[in-house]
């Protein structure tokens, strides 16, 4: 979190939150009210002020007061990058990097996904691995024996029928499965004010 956000929270500790102007797209996209932010200053700004509360629910800390993020996806995106020695890694569409991954799913429709640890919090985060670096991301993912996947494993893995099945990133190799419809990730799609709470909308 920025200083000049903390000391603001300090200052003025009661305003209202905000719900329903921002939203994070599934290619990690900043939009207000539909229209996506272009300024590189604001996207990081939000990007370094992303927080998730107790409740699952994500927001931007801008300033004092809280901009909660309606998700069309998973709360964050992540994009392959590579390390010096050649293995892949992962960043968040916030400019974090991933630097320990728990496990991953895949799914003929939402891609990979990934559970991870976040810096600085106890909190498990859950985001998708952006399209456009899922056939790089193809290399990292290999059969019990360590195997590349050809054709046939893949079928088998996006049928949930290839068991221990791993996604090798960041020095990590960890389970990868078939993503079911009732994995608990355990965030808000889209926050809304509680009963009586003062809000801005």
């Amino acid at each position: 979190m920025d200083d000049i956000v903390a000391q603001a929270m300090a200052r003025w500790p009661d305003v209202p939150a905000v719900y329903g102007w921002l939203r994070l797209d599934r290619r990690g996209r900043w939009l207000v009210k539909g229209e996506p932010i272009g300024h590189r200053h604001t996207v990081d700004f939000i990007g370094r002020n992303y927080h998730c509360d107790a409740l699952g629910r994500h927001f931007f800390q801008n300033g004092p007061q809280r901009v909660y993020v309606d998700i069309d996806h998973y709360p964050h995106v992540l994009w392959l990058d590579g390390t010096p020695d050649g293995e892949a890694s992962f960043v968040t569409h916030a400019g974090a990097r991933v630097e320990h991954v728990r496990r991953a799913w895949v799914h003929a429709v939402d891609g990979v996904v990934v559970e991870f640890d976040q810096a600085g919090s106890t909190q498990a985060a859950w985001g998708s691995v952006l399209d456009r670096d899922l056939p790089a991301l193809v290399d990292c993912i290999t059969d019990a024996r360590g195997r590349a996947l050809d054709a046939s494993a893949w079928e088998r893995l996006l049928e949930g029928r290839a068991p221990g099945c791993r996604l090798s990133t960041g020095g990590t190799s960890v389970p990868v499965d078939l993503l079911a419809p009732q994995l608990p990730c355990g965030f808000v799609r889209e926050p809304r004010p509680a009963p009586g709470e003062e809000a801005c909308t």
